[in-house]
């Protein structure tokens, strides 16, 4: 797992970096690497930290 995705806790906006047009989603869960985000256009995506680095929406 990322650095980044290592700090990213419950409550923070993220985006996915290949898929804009699902917009910014809310982390709902990071364990072990494993990151489930709720995305405006959608839904929840659950994500493998280890493939992909989300970027924090500030």
């Amino acid at each position: 797992m990322s650095e980044m995705n290592a700090l990213l806790e419950l409550g923070m906006i993220v985006r996915h970096p290949d898929r804009p047009d699902w917009g910014e989603g809310q982390v709902q869960s990071n364990i072990g690497g494993v990151i489930t985000v709720m995305f405006r256009e959608e839904g929840k995506v659950v994500i493998d930290g280890r493939r992909i680095e989300l970027v924090p929406v500030f």
